[in-house]
């Protein structure tokens, strides 16, 4: 762990910053109910990520103040079809022709009714962003143009880029920051839907969730040239306050270099650093909990963690019918990330959701994060629209009123390739009633099929001396058996598991030849539910 104190020079500069946060919080009963149309003219103010560490720094020391700033009726009064009607104006692209970035608002209003601000960034000063209704589309009949004439708003829902990252004719979106402290983005091919956040406080705990929020945004303005775009963004809640620098570079996969330097407020029950937010419903594991025509629904299918001494390990999701918290002790973690690998449409045979082009992400710690956990938490959902996967880094340790912390990371978006030169991958998962099909076989006998696939097993016969490592917990091991799929050339790895009670069962294991390790090691948690009793 990295625990640093920021010394930043230059008050002056510092009060800048400040100004620019605190100018922002008019008491409600101070902006009218339209706004007016025309802006006056701010000065220009000093502006680093130094200066706004400081800045976010000395706001930890203060009292919390949620942010008092009204947004006129007719946007609170938006409702979620509405606020669909609502679009940007490609021409009114903040960048457009001076860049290969472009930059766009989100429409506040609908469950977006706390203004986010945005600044612009140039030669080490920063100026508010003034967005105004002009900037917008409003599509009748949804939504009355007329009504919105002439508002400019206090701050936006959100913000995007955008960038020709598929085609050079095509500014397609590429990053989008919108709602409390969420983001995302895309690599090439690829359509939204893993989530990161900046941070989590309180996950899945008896104190209950807080959600930390990004109040302000800091762009740097992009030249012709820059392959990358920088943004800043100002976090703060109740517990926790953040300066946050994002360097975005959109390619294959999308790249963004992280810092964060968190201020604790209060004593935290459980940090999260680095999370991130996915939706799995069913797949080849728990396939028969659904009656859907589709084969699979998920966003991502697994959990992966490359461990300090270059072990990977994958913890194929489930979606349990209880909350389910796992944590997996590591000191000094090389990345994890809840991966999409499987990229066959004929296994989804979602026309219209393209769950196969879904993005991976991958967490990459750049300091030492020390010793901590990883947290990966399934949550019980019947429903497709819900993300009930979430996971991310814990430090070791009490967080505590008045530490100070910096975690570097890099997440990597997209379809993420894995070599299998090396190491096979866990391709599938699939369970059943355990035992010899077309005899009696002992009651409660859970069957496990695990296919390996990937390059380092291409070359092997059926009679290679192929061998199973299986660790369990909670449950006997009844039969188990090695083989290979002649069929497409995967090695299949079949276990039969007698519970011992109705406690989670903790199952791993990994395929080796003569003692050198073929794979990753394949992990999975397994409820009994009422029907397998």
């Amino acid at each position: 762990m990295d625990r640093r104190s920021f010394i930043i020079g230059g008050g002056a500069a510092l009060a800048g910053v400040t100004a620019f946060l605190n100018s922002v919080a008019f008491a409600q009963d101070q902006i009218p109910a339209t706004p007016p149309a025309a802006a006056p003219a701010e000065e220009a103010q000093p502006f680093s990520f130094d200066l706004l560490t400081a800045a976010m720094k000395e706001k930890a020391a203060k009292e919390y103040q949620p942010v008092q700033e009204a947004m006129p009726e007719i946007v609170t009064e938006l409702t979620y079809d509405q606020h669909r009607g609502i679009r940007f104006l490609p021409e009114a692209s903040f960048f457009a022709g001076e860049s290969p970035f472009e930059l766009q608002a989100f429409h506040p209003g609908w469950l977006f009714k706390q203004p986010v601000h945005l600044h612009l960034v140039e030669n080490g000063t920063a100026t508010r962003m003034h967005i105004t209704s002009d900037m917008f589309e409003y599509r009748a009949p949804l939504v009355d143009p007329e009504a919105f004439k002439g508002i400019e708003f206090p701050g936006v829902a959100g913000l995007r880029l955008h960038y020709p990252i598929n085609t050079p004719d095509v500014m397609d979106e590429l990053v989008s920051f919108l709602g409390a402290s969420y983001f995302r983005a895309l690599g090439r091919g690829s359509i939204y839907g893993i989530s990161a956040r900046g941070l989590a406080v309180n996950t899945a705990t008896s104190d209950g969730e807080e959600f930390p929020i990004f109040t302000d945004f800091w762009i740097e303005k992009p030249g012709r040239r820059n392959k990358s775009i920088i943004v800043y963004a100002a976090l703060d809640s109740a517990s926790v306050t953040g300066a946050y620098a994002f360097q975005i570079t959109p390619g294959q996969n999308t790249i963004m270099d992280v810092t964060a330097r968190l201020f604790i407020r209060k004593d935290i029950q459980r940090l999260g650093i680095a999370p991130m937010t996915s939706m799995f419903l069913f797949g080849e594991n728990n396939r028969h909990a659904f009656d859907d025509f589709r084969g699979e629904v998920h966003d991502s299918e697994g959990f992966k963690i490359v461990r300090a001494n270059g072990e990977e390990l994958w913890r194929q999701l489930n979606n349990p019918k209880e909350l389910a918290n796992s944590f997996f002790g590591e000191t000094g973690v090389k990345g994890f990330g809840l991966f999409q690998r499987d990229r066959n449409f004929d296994h989804y045979q979602d026309a219209e959701a393209h769950y196969e082009r879904r993005p991976s992400l991958l967490v990459e710690p750049l300091n030492d994060w020390g010793k901590g956990y990883l947290n990966l938490v399934e949550i019980p959902t019947e429903l497709e629209v819900n993300d009930n996967i979430v996971a991310f880094w814990m430090p070791d340790g009490e967080v505590k009123a008045g530490q100070e912390l910096e975690y570097r990371y890099r997440l990597t978006w997209g379809s993420i390739e894995e070599p299998t030169g090396q190491l096979a991958r866990a391709a599938a998962l699939r369970t059943g009633v355990g035992g010899t099909s077309g005899v009696e076989n002992p009651e409660g006998l859970r069957k496990f099929v695990v296919d390996f696939e990937g390059d380092v097993l291409g070359n092997l016969s059926a009679d290679s001396n192929v061998e199973a490592s299986i660790s369990v917990t909670r449950a006997e091991i009844v039969h188990s058996a090695v083989s290979r799929v002649e069929a497409n050339g995967a090695w299949r790895l079949a276990i039969d598991l007698m519970p011992e009670g109705d406690a989670p069962v903790e199952m791993s294991g990994y395929l080796t030849l003569d003692g050198k390790r073929l794979s990753e090691t394949w992990a999975y948690q397994w409820r009994r539910t009422d029907e397998q009793r």
